[in-house]
């Protein structure tokens, strides 16, 4: 009898170590052959664009031998997902790490507050400039008194220039020298601030009111991302512009580089509401997955936490757009543009009429986090389908183009939400019948980049799988 009892305990304590081992010590990393062959999976199954990959193509390997020979010649990962891209594709994403993409997602991000973007000097030299587009409430830009329009050229003392900004930029606390602008020169003016990045999650309403001008009431929204998180928030909004009774609305995605596909949707039934379960868009995906996924987009009546939207039936309304104003944005004005008069004011915007949604290496169809292979975390973005509006409108590759062009001028930026800020008072003029004023020939620039490029869902529109 003791016998069977210390057998038992054994087994028992084999069994309790073998748990611990299986769930904390025996996981196998991955190799680059397993993670290669989920991309492989991922883009032969969902790609938009696999017609344009031979390889591909269902038939083109014999057997996983071959598959894996193929595989076995690219030396990472990233050269074999660049390799599988379609020349046409600008925007499919590969991540070593989906926890930060999954933040992203969600709007949190390492930040010290300065959204900005970055401008080539005007002497055609390799020199760049900074220029603060907006500042986020509650971050350490806010309390060092950063304000739109401010000018920097120097981080830790050096002069940024088109080599070494990513390096300077990306560091976790720097020191930004400002500068003044007069149109022809950037002058140093010797003052320093330095600025420190922590975990912070954006709310993407940045500005929401209700403007009285020449006792008309017109809403102004300032909308930096389709952030699913914050829906309950746009929509109420929606709610105040609804209780003000406002008779016109400029919505603001001069910087808005997207997001997702259902806040679009959402936010396009708020500003309408007569369209309740008319199309909104149309998807196109691959061959392959076409009959079984495509779906019309329909314009709704609620948000997904169930709330019924709040719309203001409105058949006419505004937005503002520059270059940076991207895919998701660019899906509310194209989505609209059958329905109502959409007035764009601005400049040119991207041209992104494709939408992504995360892969994760786990088996198809899904492809979902529950089941991923625990040895490693790279996770995909790919192209997955183009979207068309109701009239069949798409492949705006080279962007929306506005009504009213307009473009920011770096020396006289404005003050966001303020009457008298040049978009918003093209807008405004716009909507009072005010004759524009004539534009003042200003000297173009040749803008580099911005810092929502550091972010991993830059320009993404993200569809729910």
């Amino acid at each position: 009898m003791k016998k069977k009892i210390l057998l038992l305990l054994i087994t028992i304590s084999t069994l309790f170590v073998s748990c611990f081992e299986d769930l904390d010590d025996n996981i196998q990393s991955a190799s680059d052959l397993d993670i290669e062959n989920f991309i492989y999976r991922g883009l032969n199954y969902f790609y938009l664009y696999k017609a344009d990959t031979p390889e591909l193509a269902n038939d083109n390997f014999a057997n996983q031998g071959e598959l894996n020979t193929f595989l076995n010649s690219f030396e990472t990962p990233e050269s074999l997902f660049s390799f599988l891209k379609s020349p046409q594709d600008r925007f499919s994403l590969l991540v070593a790490n989906y926890n930060e993409l999954e933040d992203a997602l969600n709007g949190v991000s390492l930040n010290n507050g300065m959204e900005f973007g970055l401008v080539y000097y005007p002497n055609n030299s390799s020199n760049v400039f900074g220029y603060i587009r907006y500042v986020l409430p509650g971050t350490g830009a806010e309390s060092k008194n950063l304000e739109r329009g401010m000018i920097f050229n120097s981080i830790d003392g050096q002069q940024l220039t088109n080599t070494n900004f990513s390096g300077l930029l990306s560091l976790n606390s720097y020191e930004i020298g400002l500068a003044t602008f007069d149109g022809t020169a950037i002058t140093p003016t010797g003052e320093s601030i330095t600025l420190v990045k922590q975990q912070y999650t954006e709310n993407p309403i940045l500005i929401a009111e209700t403007l009285t001008v020449e006792g008309q009431k017109i809403g102004y929204l300032m909308y930096n991302a389709f952030t699913r998180d914050f829906d309950s928030q746009l929509n109420g909004v929606f709610a105040q512009f609804k209780a003000d009774a406002i008779t016109d609305l400029v919505i603001d995605l001069r910087y808005n580089g997207g997001g997702s596909v259902e806040t679009a949707i959402d936010l396009s039934s708020m500003i309408t509401g007569q369209f309740y379960n008319q199309v909104f868009a149309n998807e196109e995906w691959n061959t392959d997955r076409q009959a079984e996924y495509a779906s019309p987009k329909l314009f709704d009546n609620q948000i997904f936490t169930g709330e019924a939207i709040n719309s203001l039936n409105l058949t006419k309304a505004y937005v503002l757009t520059t270059k940076r104003s991207a895919s998701a944005s660019e899906l509310v004005i194209n989505g609209l543009n059958p329905y109502i008069d959409m007035t764009q004011v601005g400049d040119t915007t991207t041209g992104k009429y494709q939408a992504s949604f995360l892969l994760y290496d786990a088996p198809a169809p899904n492809f979902s986090k529950s089941q991923a292979n625990p040895g490693h975390t790279y996770a995909m973005l790919p192209l997955v389908f183009k979207t068309s509006n109701a009239i069949g409108f798409t492949d705006y590759a080279e962007g929306l183009f506005p009504d009213i062009q307009l473009k920011e001028n770096y020396t006289n930026l404005g003050v966001l939400g303020d009457v008298n800020e040049p978009l918003l008072a093209a807008a405004l003029n716009d909507i009072l019948s005010i004759p524009q004023p004539q534009p003042r020939s200003t000297t173009q620039f040749n803008e580099l980049l911005e810092n929502k490029i550091q972010s991993p869902i830059y320009q993404l529109m993200i569809a729910e799988q």
